[in-house]
């Protein structure tokens, strides 16, 4: 019984030193690719050895450094938040947005500029922050409230109600003021050309201690997966554990948003992307998870850079063309990988 065991280790191993390395092609692919490509010196050179004289390293120095790294921050958080929604809630079409995060994020950016006449995305990432955090809390007293407490099911039910209030909210007030619509249309789209560098810088330690607490909690989830009996039977306080991994999700999604704007799909497909090569263990799926998010948001950006040259589509409009066919071949799966 050890061989296959080793076996199965060496080949997960094996299978996330690929991951790894197929980001550093698609992080190299973005500092090169663009409404005009450089080569892969002039990238290089724009990292290690800059020249302010050269018009290309200036370019990828200035623009494509920040906008790649924001990328590799979110899509890493958005795959591990992802993968934990999904063994929390048990539910194989599960993402953040369940918990009301993307609509609560959204409603703290419209209100805050539409009422404070906020212009600069520094001024209102706190509270894209902050409406992602109270959306999730009232998805969690929502769902908590009644016989029973929380389960799977009243946390997606809750989730959906929230989401559609406050999008109704967002809606009413992007009507009524044509100057909130011009500020917030190109966040909504969920973007990561032109983000200030600082403000991704701001919650950097949220996203950092968000996805290393993540990560140390495979083990949990994969009890917490097995189900509330289950987990139960072997000692877990599954109230406990879900309330933290929810917080921890909320951290790194909310974080994501606020600086990316809301971009849809990318926790929904990675955890069945790294399933094929991790298999139902956790521990592995969030190593994964970790390597696969930012390559999958990075190549939507990628295409979204090339598809209109020299014009561009925002990324979080690609992830959805992408996700909504993925979307809909998961939803007509007879079996969909275990959990």
């Amino acid at each position: 019984m050890t061989k296959p065991r080793v076996h199965i280790s060496v080949t997960r191993v094996g299978a996330l030193v690929a991951a790894a390395l197929a980001l550093a092609v698609v992080t190299l692919m973005s500092l090169r690719i663009g409404s005009f490509s450089v080569s892969t010196a002039d990238a290089v050179n724009a990292v290690f050895d800059y020249s302010p004289e050269s018009y290309e390293e200036t370019v990828v120095r200035s623009l494509r450094i920040p906008r790649t790294i924001i990328g590799i921050g979110v899509g890493a958080a958005l795959g591990v938040a992802g993968a934990a929604m999904q063994a929390v809630t048990r539910n194989p079409l599960a993402a953040p947005s369940i918990l009301g995060v993307n609509s609560g994020a959204a409603f703290g950016v419209v209100t805050a500029v539409f009422f404070a006449d906020f212009t600069h995305p520094f001024q209102f990432i706190w509270f894209a922050f902050a409406g992602g955090l109270a959306a999730s809390l009232a998805v969690y007293a929502i769902s908590s409230a009644g016989q029973g407490g929380v389960s799977p099911v009243k946390l997606v039910l809750a989730g959906v109600v929230v989401s559609a209030v406050l999008g109704s909210w967002l809606t009413a007030l992007l009507l009524l003021d044509q100057q909130t619509l011009d500020i917030v249309r190109f966040w909504l789209a969920g973007s990561l050309a032109g983000r200030d560098i600082n403000v991704f810088l701001s919650v950097l330690p949220f996203l950092i201690v968000g996805a290393a607490c993540m990560v140390t909690l495979g083990n949990q989830l994969n009890v917490l997966s097995l189900g509330e009996d289950t987990a139960r039977s072997l000692g877990m306080r599954t109230n406990s554990m879900r309330a933290l991994v929810i917080l921890l999700v909320v951290v790194l999604a909310a974080s994501s948003v606020a600086v990316a704007g809301p971009i849809a799909f990318v926790g929904l497909a990675v955890p069945h992307m790294v399933r094929a090569v991790s298999g139902p263990d956790y521990r592995w799926v969030l190593a994964f998870s970790l390597c696969i998010g930012p390559v999958l948001l990075l190549g939507a950006d990628i295409s979204g850079r090339v598809v209109i040259r020299p014009s561009e589509v925002q990324v979080g409009i690609i992830t959805a063309l992408v996700g909504a066919p993925f979307l809909i071949f998961l939803a007509r799966q007879r079996r969909i990988a275990d959990l």
